[in-house]
């Protein structure tokens, strides 16, 4: 049993975290509280962790990090990573979990963690998750975190070991589980338990683990390749970056090469990896190859891609290939503003394309990290960005990403656009003519004034606002609360469109989703416009709602 954590315990406890949560996504996504098939906390965290993971590995490996890097430098890098890489609330929670423990390392600079500084990792993570939410509601993983820390903050007080922490931290996050339907009615009613707090207990299962490992370090590896393998460094790297995190000129002031190459080789023999990092190195710089067991990974910056992986195909053939276009010069954001909005499915992404902002990806299943969001915002290039999330559960990513560009000068202004008709009503009152304040209240109107409602089907049983529902069941959706249940999915949709077009209604839009069945757009807006109201039909083409309506 350890004593105390070092560096390479703490990324043991990061990478059995991201293992468990890679098992365990799909039954963390299961835990949604309402029967509708976009229920992705499990997959969120997973993400969040597992791109965090290797944006760490490749940020030591484009720096030419030599051997471990100190537990602090490493933790930091991780928190950075993590918010970055942030998917939905939970994985925004869960990058402020990592956020605390790297305060508590970095902050006191230290090498290795006992018990009491586990226990302020933990307390500290608690609080920054807590903060990170506007409305905290008890129930959730906010509380289970709370009751972690306050355990493990009892058993250093009583001068328990490491070991000791660990156990009872593991027995209090199990119990402030099982106690989240006594706190959350909904929870209740459908008979399950948070989903974020499942999330949060694999975290502590994974602490305790690597804490009660007994038998030798294991080599622990991410992507086929450990996370920090031995990395060769050019001599005449400068390390010197930019604003924006993308390196600038070299050392002796000519612009770098124009793309980033990366690629996999398998069983590349020792002096085949000599040979290989000379060839790459007469292509062009930031050469790293690094080897891992019986894996080689390559990394150049390159004007001749092709010459680079032909250097890799006379060692054999190239795996996970990926190149990206790297930034000659750091950019200042010019005077203006720009758009940035989140799309569910093609269709939408097109509209808001044809409505002049950059649009995003993202949606039940597959939510746009904080990191995505950061990238379209530097894009834009402007001081001003106005950004839709039109998504609730990617709020909080999208203010992550608010935040980090404040940083690097620009100023994001997020609309409050929880669905993806809420977003496409705020984008129609833009008007460039405008100041960016005048469009942000205008937009942030539209978008509170639109009322919206869905149609979906049930993919398991359960209780809803509107009863119980089995597998198949038709579910109609109001103002985000599942009100509706039925079979027949005209009947449901009518009910739906009643319900937000009661007064006072002049335009219904309807975005089409990929399942919608034949003929009913067509009736549906034939009996909108009976009631002299003007219908716009959008081919969403978005997965899991066959209709999407919003009422202006």
């Amino acid at each position: 049993m350890l004593e105390v954590l070092d560096a390479e315990s703490v990324r043991r406890w990061v990478v059995v975290t991201r293992a468990a949560l890679a098992v365990r996504r799909a039954e963390i996504d299961a835990l949604n509280v309402y029967p509708v098939p976009d229920g992705d906390t499990g997959t969120n965290m997973f993400l969040t962790l597992d791109q965090a993971l290797h944006a760490t590995r490749t940020e030591q490996e484009r720096l030419g990090a030599l051997g471990t890097p100190r537990l602090d430098v490493e933790v930091a890098a991780m928190s950075r990573a993590a918010l970055m890489a942030a998917r939905g609330n939970s994985g925004v929670i869960l990058s402020q979990l990592v956020r605390g423990v790297s305060e508590v390392i970095t902050g006191d600079h230290l090498t290795v963690v006992d018990a009491p500084a586990a226990a302020r990792a933990i307390a500290q993570g608690a609080r920054r998750a807590r903060e990170s939410v506007v409305r905290p509601q008890e129930g959730t993983i906010l509380t289970v975190a709370d009751a972690t820390a306050a355990e493990a903050e009892r058993v250093v007080r009583g001068g328990g070991s490491l070991g000791e922490l660990t156990r009872a931290a593991v027995v209090a996050a199990r119990e402030a589980l099982a106690r989240t339907p006594e706190q959350l009615r909904v929870l209740a009613d459908a008979g399950v338990v948070d989903a974020g707090g499942a999330g949060y207990l694999l975290f502590i299962e994974a602490l305790d683990q690597v804490v009660h490992d007994k038998g030798p370090a294991r080599r622990l590896v991410v992507d086929d390749f450990t996370l920090n393998p031995t990395l060769e460094r050019r001599a005449d790297w400068s390390q010197e970056r930019t604003g924006s995190g993308v390196p600038a000129a070299g050392f002796d002031g000519h612009e770098r090469p124009a793309y980033e190459v990366m690629y996999l080789l398998h069983e590349v023999p020792e002096d085949g990896v000599v040979h290989l990092r000379s060839a790459l190195d007469e292509l062009g710089d930031c050469v790293v190859v690094s080897t891992a067991e019986d894996l080689t990974h390559v990394h150049v910056h390159t004007d001749d891609i092709g010459s680079a992986l032909q250097a890799g195909l006379v060692h054999g053939a190239p795996e996970r290939v990926v190149v990206t276009a790297l930034e000659t010069m750091a950019t200042t954001p010019q005077l203006g503003v720009c758009l940035v909005a989140c799309a569910a499915g093609p269709g939408i992404a097109e509209v808001i394309t044809r409505a002049g902002a950059t649009s995003v990806a993202s949606g039940p299943g597959h939510r746009a990290s904080a990191g995505e969001l950061l990238a379209a915002v530097r894009e834009g290039g402007t001081e001003e960005v106005i950004l839709l999330p039109n998504d609730r559960d990617t709020r909080m990513a999208a203010d992550a990403a608010a935040q980090a560009a404040a940083q690097e000068g620009q100023s994001v202004h997020v609309i409050g656009s929880t669905t993806a008709v809420q977003g496409l009503a705020a984008l129609a009152v833009f008007d460039p003519g405008q100041t960016v304040t005048q469009n942000v209240l205008a937009m942030t109107h539209a978008a509170a004034a639109t009322r919206h409602g869905a149609v979906t089907v049930a993919v398991k049983s359960g209780l809803t606002s509107g009863g119980a529902c089995e597998i198949g069941d038709v579910l109609g959706v109001v103002a985000g609360d599942i009100t509706i249940v039925g079979s027949d999915m005209d009947e449901v949709a009518s009910e739906v469109l009643d319900t937000i077009t009661s007064t006072g209604v002049d335009l219904v839009t309807m975005v089409v989703g990929r399942e919608v069945p034949d003929g009913l757009v067509e009736r549906l807006t034939a009996r909108v416009e009976s009631q002299r109201v003007e219908v716009e039909v959008i081919d969403g083409g978005q997965p899991h709602y066959p209709l999407l309506f919003g009422a202006e």
